[in-house]
């Protein structure tokens, strides 16, 4: 018999560290038969192989089709190098450090079912030990402070290995060999329960069983979790969740529950099949589901919204804490988990830091001694139905064989830091992100890393948290950036530290537009060149007229970066600007004095009757009035008018009761003309508009209203006759450019109703919509955006 022998080198590139690549390698090259070495390295996974040309086809194959279940790879370089004569053993040699890396940083991803069971068996070592986990689960990002991935540069390296998972991690064929969290009950970390002052319980053997005894009784508890701490309570005691409403300032905003497992969760919402996906996958985030028919938690959970946000567990923590709960309350038992904060804080991640922020709101602790590199909330995601032009009315298309796709409401934990891939490469590039919602993005190569949701950046707590994350995404990704892209609104914290870093590490900077950065978004996620027409549509955004913008149609070309705003909706005047966005029933107030509407008719509390008159004279001296052209302020003005919301506690309030409120059963639709200003065309300098008249529909809205139509009906004629209006606009503009491709982006993206039916009725029109699938919608894009259009502007400036 005749042999091909021949010796590799590859470099693999991607998620292969921490992921369990090394003892994969490792099996299928014996299994192979074939000799050699694989190693972590700045350049990726070594790997030299060496055998039989057949053993190698097999080792390719094995490659592609058995991957661990974390590891991805990016790229694959190979190249024949010189036999070695008379090896004969395959080994695993030691990581080597350097300067840069081509690695992907794995996310958090929940507990596997091997570990699962071992932490359910009750003669397995680590039965209901908290901290289980092997290379195919537990903790990554949270706890890693710099690549390559070992326990050293880890928060578990204080936790020195015992004897038995010393054995564990050194032997290549156990699943937890080079898992850098492994531990034990003997050797790692411990959990302890104390009360709000920081007073340990005596005498308690589990200090999880006893949490879960409180929680049952009624108590509130700031639990220390994965990416930071949450603030959990008995989701079934009314009490209990208005009194965690009232401690932590948030009244009205949907709470998330989490809940032992899918059977559970199948008797609180209606769950369709993306949503097991989602719940039961290796990210497990917060999905937003409908409420099922028959829901029994609390109704002060989501008071606003036919959705409940449900999770399962994602660590082992959870799962005995749940397990325990479970056995003291009737099915379906459920905890909320909120984040751990005060409204617009950074979650807590430190033991002390909670004990000093939380103490008011929480009534015990239950603490661990893991650090916590870096806080990371719970990601948030809903099911879509997939659109097309024959589901334009399926607004809760929930039935069988309806396919879905993922929208994102927050992207943090189980998906930060994998990056979106780009259409090209290019320089490194940082976003510093938007003021709201905020997340910073660096690019590197063609790779753009989104940070996980940092907040509103309102207060020095978040300011810091920014800092770290800028400072730890450069730092595991070892780069520096070559530019700065910030907001153009000039009193945006996020546009003072890119003039700061800018100052300091000699980094230039330059700014784009909040909207256009929307589409430089959705263009780049959908790896989009060239011209397109984009639809941002959310609550404000400093235009270049200094005007807000917020419901916008534009021409964007992020090839030659070209971009000009096309069509806006109708202006809208905000009476006493901030408090307007704070309290709707002004917006409503403006809107029907300035489109000729008798205002008294309106709905207005009393507390508010006082304030309408001061009101009415700052609209006719126009004092305070700033004009907004925002989609997000259009739901507010609509929902106040009907009554419904005339004062808002969290964003997005109003529009959500709208939206809920909807009869779908009816087929009738306002009227939203789309008409030009003057002339326009995407060849002059001119700032002539077309205008897409949602006054219009106020005026519809409002005739109806005094009619006694309900409010159900009404609202379902504005969002199909704004969905009908933006299309059209949509239309006009592609007749008269030739462009097809429209990128959707904004807040309002992440309304259902918009979600489903706008992709819908542009598909109608013979349009193709391009729609965000890895961020979400909302201002958490801006920073991808400003990193995209900032990479191009350095490729183009390179080629002159």
């Amino acid at each position: 018999m005749t042999y091909c022998l021949s010796r590799r080198i590859l470099t693999i590139t991607g998620q292969v560290q921490g992921v369990g690549f090394r003892p994969f390698i490792y099996k299928t090259a014996l299994k192979c038969k074939l000799s050699g070495t694989v190693r972590n390295s700045p350049e990726g996974v070594l790997i030299e192989i060496q055998g039989d040309c057949c053993n190698h086809e097999n080792f390719d194959k094995a490659l592609k089709e058995d991957l661990p279940r974390l590891a991805r790879i990016v790229s694959l370089q190979e190249k024949k190098i010189e036999l070695i004569n008379d090896e004969t053993e395959f080994c695993i040699l030691s990581s080597t450090a350097g300067e840069g890396h081509c690695v992907l940083i794995s996310p958090d991803v929940a507990t596997c079912p091997d570990c699962f069971n071992d932490m359910n068996d009750p003669d397995n070592r680590r039965y209901e030990y908290p901290f289980t986990n092997c290379t195919n689960c537990g903790p990554r990002y949270t706890i890693t402070r710099s690549i390559p991935y070992d326990r050293p540069v880890t928060s578990m390296s204080c936790f020195p290995l015992c004897e038995k998972c010393s054995e564990e991690y050194t032997n290549p064929l156990d699943r937890r060999f080079h898992a850098q969290p492994n531990a034990c009950k003997d050797c790692g970390p411990k959990v302890w329960l104390t009360d709000n002052k920081g007073h340990e319980f005596e005498g308690i053997d589990n200090g999880i069983v006893k949490l879960a005894e409180f929680l049952a009784e009624g108590k509130i508890a700031a639990v220390k979790g994965l990416g930071g701490f949450h603030l959990v309570c008995d989701a079934s005691n009314s009490t209990a969740v208005q009194t965690l409403r009232e401690r932590k300032n948030r009244p009205d905003k949907p709470l998330a529950v989490m809940v032992k497992d899918m059977a559970e969760a199948d008797k609180i919402a209606d769950l369709s099949e993306n949503d097991h996906e989602l719940l039961e996958g290796i990210q497990r985030p917060i999905v937003l589901a409908p409420k099922s028919s028959n829901y029994p938690l609390a109704s002060e959970i989501a008071p606003d919204t036919d959705f409940i946000g449900l999770m399962v567990p994602y660590t082992p923590l959870h799962h005995v804490l749940i397990k325990h709960f479970s056995k003291l309350k009737p099915s379906p038992a459920a905890l909320v988990m909120t984040s751990g904060n005060m409204s617009s804080a950074p979650i807590c991640i430190g033991n002390r830091e909670a004990l000093t922020r939380l103490p008011d709101i929480a009534d015990i602790f239950l603490f661990h001694n893991r650090d916590i590199l870096i806080r990371v909330d719970d990601s948030v995601a809903r099911s879509v139905p997939e659109f097309n032009s024959e589901q334009a009315e399926k607004v809760e298309a929930q039935s069988a064989g309806t396919d879905f796709r993922t929208v994102f409401m927050r992207r943090a934990r189980g998906y930060t830091p994998s990056p979106v891939f780009l259409a090209k490469s290019g320089p490194c590039v940082l976003g510093t992100g938007p003021e709201l919602k905020n997340t910073l993005c660096i690019t590197k190569g063609d790779q753009a890393f989104s940070s996980q949701h940092i907040g509103d950046m309102q207060n020095l707590e978040t300011l810091q948290f920014w800092k770290e994350i800028r400072l730890h995404l450069q730092n595991i990704l070892q780069v520096k950036p070559k530019l700065i892209v910030h907001d153009l609104h000039p009193d945006y914290m996020t546009t003072e530290l890119a003039s700061e870093i800018g100052k300091i590490e000699e980094i230039p900077t330059t700014s784009l537009q909040h909207h256009y950065a929307h589409i430089y978004s959705v263009l780049a996620e959908n790896k989009h060149s060239g011209p397109a027409i984009g639809l941002a549509l959310d609550g404000t955004g400093l235009g270049e007229d200094r005007t807000i913008w917020g419901g916008e149609c534009l021409f964007i070309d992020n090839e030659k970066l070209k971009n000009k705003r096309l069509a806006r909706f109708t202006h809208l005047r905000l009476p006493g600007g901030e408090a307007a966005v704070r309290e709707p029933w002004r917006i409503a107030r403006g809107a029907a004095r300035d489109l000729g509407i008798d205002a008294e008719r309106l709905p207005l509390p009393e507390k508010f009757s006082a304030g309408a008159k001061m009101l009415d004279q700052m609209l006719d001296k126009d004092i305070n009035c700033p004009s907004t052209s925002s989609c997000g302020r259009l739901f507010d003005a609509i929902s106040a008018m009907l009554g419904l919301c005339s004062t808002i506690t969290y964003e997005g309030q109003a529009a959500i009761i709208l939206e809920k409120i909807q009869d779908l059963g009816e087929r009738g639709q306002y009227i939203c003309p789309v008409k030009k200003i003057s002339g326009n065309s995407l060849n002059d300098d001119t700032n002539d508009l077309i205008e897409i008249c949602t006054g219009e529909l106020f005026k519809q809205a409002y005739s109806d209203y005094v009619a006694g139509v309900s409010s159900g009906i009404i609202s379902r004629k504005f969002h199909k006759g704004l969905i009908s209006g933006l299309a059209d606009c949509a239309e006009i503009i592609s007749k008269q450019t030739g462009i097809k491709t429209v990128g959707l982006s904004g807040g309002v993206m992440q309304n259902l109703t918009l979600a489903v039916e706008l992709p819908s009725e542009l598909c109608k029109r013979g349009l193709t919509p391009l729609v965000h699938r890895v961020l979400p919608p909302s201002d958490a894009c801006i920073s991808l955006g400003q990193a995209v259009y900032g990479q191009q502007m350095l490729n183009i400036e390179s080629t002159d």
